[in-house]
Parts: C-alpha cells; sequence; structure tokens
C-alpha cells in the first residue's frame, strides 16, 4: 500500500509528532536528562515506524515537506535578530576568546569529519555533515545544509547529518559532567563570590526580556522585520551565487541580514525590535522544521554507514574532551568559570545551546554558581557561533563539490 501526503497534511503530522515528542520527554526521565529535543524524540519514531512498515512491504508512506524550507529560513532568520553587538561588547575579553574558540572547534570538525570520511572510502561531503554541521550545527544546521548537499547529488546527506546530530547530541550530555568533575577535583576548584562582569551584562540582559506581546500590530512589526530579513535575504544570497558560483544558501543570507538590521535598528531605537516575539516565532519554527526533518529520515539509506558514522562522533567526542582540557579550561583562566564553561562547550559543541544549559545547571548545582559562565555560553552559543560557523561549513561545500 502507498500513501502520499500533501503539504498541509504532512505539516498536520509534523505539528503532532512535535507535541508527542514534548509528553515522552516529560515522562521518560533519560530523555529529560540529556535534553533530547522534543522533535527529535517524536520525529525519529515515526521515520522508524516509517522503516518497519516499508521493510516489512505492508506500507509506503510518501511525505510532501516543501513547507519545511519556509519554517527553516524564519528560524535561521530569528537567530541572526538576537545577534546584538551590545552583548557582546559587555561580555569582555573572556567572550571573544570563547567565541574564537568555538571558531576553532568548527575549524577543527569539518577537517575531521572530512579526512576520516575520505579514508573510510565515504563521500567527502558526508564528512562535512559528520562535521561541524552536525556537531556544532545540531539537528538545525544538519536539517539546512543536508538539503543543500543533497541538490549536490548526495542522496543520504540530510539522514546522515541528522543521525549524526542525534549521537552528538546525547555524547554532548554524557561526557560535559565527568569532564568538569575531572578539571574540578583535578585543580581543587571552588566558586568566585562575586562575578563583575555577571553585574554588568545581567541589566542587558534584562532589557532583552523587557518586552510582552502587547497587541498583534506590535507582533505584527516583529513579522514584518522577519520577513523582511528573508526576502532581502534570499534575494542576496541568491544573485551572490550567481554571480560567484559560491553556493550561499539563502538562510545564511537571511541570517546575516538580519544580524546588520538587528544592530542597526537598535541605534535608531533599541525598543523596535522584541526579541521575546522574535524568540517565541523561533521557537515554533524551529520545532515545527526539525519535526519535519526528522520524521523524513529514510533510515534505510544510511544503513551501510551506521559504522563509520559512529566511528567519526566517537572521534569527535575524544578530540573536543580532549581540547577542552589541554587547551580551552587554561585560556579561559584555569579556575571554576572556566571549568563551568568547558561543560557548556561540550554541550554545545557537540549538541545544542540547550544541552551546554543543561551540563552547566548540573554542575553548578552540586558545586556553586558560576554567573560568568551562565552569561557568556548563552550568548556566544545562540548566534555568534554561526557567524564562525557557517562560513567554514559553506567554503567547505563549496570546495568538495
Amino acid at each position: 500500500m502507498n500513501i502520499t501526503l500533501d503539504s498541509i497534511s504532512t505539516l498536520f503530522l509534523a505539528v503532532a509528532l512535535l507535541l508527542i515528542g514534548s509528553v515522552l520527554i516529560k515522562k521518560v526521565t533519560w530523555l529529560n536528562r540529556y535534553c533530547i529535543p522534543a522533535p527529535v524524540v517524536g520525529g525519529l519514531l515515526f521515520a522508524l515506524l516509517i522503516l518497519i512498515l516499508k521493510q516489512t512491504g505492508l506500507m509506503n508512506i510518501e511525505l510532501d515537506t516543501s513547507l519545511q524550507s519556509i519554517f527553516m529560513l524564519t528560524f535561521f532568520t530569528t537567530v541572526g535578530l538576537g545577534a546584538s553587538f551590545k552583548l557582546v561588547k559587555l561580555g569582555g575579553k573572556l567572550l571573544i576568546f570563547y567565541w574564537i574558540a568555538c571558531g576553532v572547534l568548527a575549524l577543527c570538525q569539518s577537517a575531521i569529519g572530512i579526512s576520516l570520511a575520505t579514508a573510510l572510502g565515504l563521500e567527502p561531503l558526508l564528512g562535512v555533515m559528520m562535521g561541524a554541521v552536525s556537531m556544532e550545527g545540531g539537528h538545525g544546521a544538519a536539517t539546512a545544509f543536508g538539503g543543500t548537499i543533497e541538490e549536490l547529488g548526495i542522496e543520504s546527506a540530510l539522514s546522515t547529518g541528522l543521525a549524526a546530530a542525534t549521537f552528538g547530541l546525547i555524547a554532548g550530555g554524557l561526557v560535559g559532567g565527568p569532564t568538569v568533575k575531572y578539571l574540578i577535583n583535578k585543580y581543587k576548584l571552588t566558586p568566585k563570590q562575586s562575578s563583575d562582569s555577571a553585574s554588568e551584562i545581567a541589566p542587558t540582559l534584562e532589557e532583552e526580556k523587557d518586552h510582552s506581546l502587547t497587541s498583534t500590530n506590535h507582533f505584527m512589526v516583529q513579522v514584518l522585520i522577519i520577513t523582511f530579513c528573508m526576502t532581502v535575504g534570499s534575494l542576496l544570497g541568491e544573485l551572490f551565487s550567481n554571480a560567484t558560483g559560491f553556493v550561499l544558501p539563502s538562510y545564511v543570507g537571511a541570517m546575516f541580514v538580519a544580524v546588520i538590521v538587528r544592530n542597526i535598528v537598535d541605534k535608531v531605537n533599541g525598543r523596535i525590535i522584541d526579541m521575546k516575539s522574535i524568540n517565541f516565532i523561533g521557537d515554533i519554527t524551529l520545532g515545527i522544521f526539525l519535526s519535519m526533518a526528522l520524521m523524513s529520515i529514510k533510515l534505510w539509506e544510511i544503513a551501510d554507514l551506521a559504522l563509520p558514522m559512529l566511528f567519526i562522533v566517537f572521534i569527535q567526542v575524544v578530540f573536543i574532551v580532549l581540547f577542552s582540557i589541554f587547551v580551552l579550561f587554561k585560556l579561559f583562566g584555569k579556575d571554576y568559570d572556566a571549568a563551568v564553561m568547558v561543560g557548556g562547550f561540550t554541550g554545545h559543541g557537540l549538541g545544542a545551546t540547550p544541552n551546554a544549559m543543561a551540563n552547566m545547571s548540573a554542575i553548578t548545582e552540586k558545586y556553586g554558581p558560576s554567573p560568568k559562565a551562565f552569561l557568556i555560553v548563552p550568548i556566544v552559543g545562540a548566534f555568534l557561533i554561526d557567524v564562525f560557523a557557517m562560513p567554514i561549513i559553506i567554503t567547505s561545500i563549496n570546495l568538495l563539490s
């Protein structure tokens, strides 16, 4: 039996699976502990169901995920609108060091993925998907760039990237705590009594939150800003690609236009952009486009890649742990705050910012607070990380395509 769902039915299914995933996360302890996103849970369960139905010959289900690109474009635009240079400035030198470290990690992860994929006889572009795309980029970047690479003829790119991102997400939750515990015990670290940077940045962060969804018109202004950035960014990305032959996906152009718009608007009137509304839209669109991506994974396409992929992800995990202990911890100051930031770094370096926050929360609940880490890690992980990572990923794709 063949069943084909149109775009509206597929959208309904994606939302349903997103809600099912949310319920399961509350019910299943380990899903909550390792911060597995709801769309990953619901989407993967449906992908497994499709695999079983297909392999047993009972049913073949085809999905129309054409709406996914709109939600994906919207999400990356909201990420760009969160890029306030005012917060970067207040973060000081330590934020810059952390930011640069994320860029170095993206470069190293891409090199590891490409070199190991080549050594194992795989398509190098699949190595890109098992590098910074799925590790530091997580499911969002894996979905975005997976589609771009599949357009270049690598059919299993999206499935490979999402599978690698899932393994990375779990690993990020598993290794962060033990790594920080090792550092704390070895160097006998204790929390600082105060944090000057925390007192400086906290009021600014409160300003970011000091908005509410007051009216339909107010909300529509945010929609207007988002759609403007999407339109201009997509157009500029297309013009750039046509003029240079260099692949620049529309969501990348939209994100960078959003960064420019955010900081210009901040100079004119810092209250025009309402980050509460922007983040609300971003959360919804992220959940839907990830749910669509995960539920449409063709798991049978990556069966032959399972062992090589697990090996590459394992090497990525080993690298980030060694890099964190022997380089980052010293770079960040070799104190308690540095150790907690290492926990955050391993979390979003292998998964996502919520993973980083979960790692740091578990650490600080046991050993004491670290306001500096809780200020710097989210700022970099939420949007600054893409400023370095995306050019590295795009350059890798263009060099190998």
